[in-house]
């Protein structure tokens, strides 16, 4: 394990050396949110609805519990406030920036994965009934049965975007990858059985399980939805975390990959220069 070196690399000291090094990094976070962009803006897919298959669609409306503006506070500020505290701790900008880069790779390719699935399979919503119908009275097609919408566009192409849920994956993929980086900081594996470690990783699980159970009570989602966005948001803040962090039982859990190979590279410069003076020191000696 390389020796631990606390402080000595902060914003100040080394921050645009590392920024500049993941510039490309950078760059492809800005194209993921130009592709989140055209993906809320494209019509989906419309399925065919019967009114046979109105039955289970009839869910009445309600507002959210937890509103759309929400999902950002609870998918990337609340984890980056954590990540920002165990900066001022630790004063680690390798940790702070591959923290921040990892979390919001988390929460935008979620965000990419979900919308285009969204308008890929354009599954009706619990309450397509009466976003197509404000009045509550079906109109279908004479020869085909398929439902002819009245309502406003904009609430209708919503209607036809309910797999999977949005606010469970944004959710899963920010707090999901909350729950890694506490497990690494925290060294929940360090085999002292201390359970309540593990009790702390669980909280943001817990809060992201929340965010979707309150979908299902809310009739904006089938439980299917649900269970699918917390699925590939989890599955996608797993494979970023582990892109830029070991795994937390590894021994050095507690640090990005980046920060253990540039304190290993410092120490082996450490050791050549070292060898080189005994070298140039022995020269000087033999000549003598």
């Amino acid at each position: 394990m390389p020796e631990i070196q606390l402080g000595a690399h902060t914003i100040r000291s080394h921050g645009a050396q590392v920024a500049r090094f993941h510039m490309h990094d950078w760059l492809i976070l800005m194209l993921l949110v130009v592709i989140e962009i055209v993906l809320n803006v494209i019509e989906p897919f419309h399925r065919f609805v019967g009114e046979d298959m109105m039955t289970d669609l009839k869910y009445p409306l309600k507002d959210n519990t937890i509103p759309f503006w929400a999902v950002p506070i609870i998918g990337i500020i609340l984890p980056f406030t954590v990540i920002i505290v165990f900066y001022f701790i630790r004063k680690d900008v390798y940790d702070l920036h591959h923290a921040m880069l990892g979390l919001l790779f988390s929460v935008l390719i979620t965000g990419v994965l979900t919308d285009a699935i969204k308008d890929a399979v354009g599954r009706p919503s619990t309450r397509l009934l009466w976003r197509c119908f404000p009045d509550g009275k079906g109109v279908f097609h004479n020869v085909t049965g398929d439902v002819q919408c009245t309502g406003s566009k904009s609430v209708i192409r919503e209607g036809h975007k309910s797999f999977p849920s949005g606010h469970t994956s944004w959710s899963f993929a920010g707090l999901g990858f909350l729950a890694w980086y506490l497990s690494g900081k925290i060294r929940v594996f360090d085999r002292r059985g201390h359970v309540a470690k593990l009790c702390i990783v669980f909280v943001p699980l817990l809060l992201a399980a929340l965010v979707g159970v309150s979908r299902v009570d809310d009739y904006w989602h089938h439980w299917q939805d649900v269970f699918a966005g917390g699925l590939l948001g989890l599955t996608v803040a797993s494979f970023c975390y582990l892109q830029f962090f070991p795994p937390p039982y590894d021994i050095d859990g507690w640090a990005p990959h980046a920060y253990l190979t540039m304190l290993a590279d410092s120490q082996n410069d450490d050791r050549l220069s070292t060898n080189n003076r005994n070298s140039l020191r022995q020269s000087e000696i033999e000549t003598v």
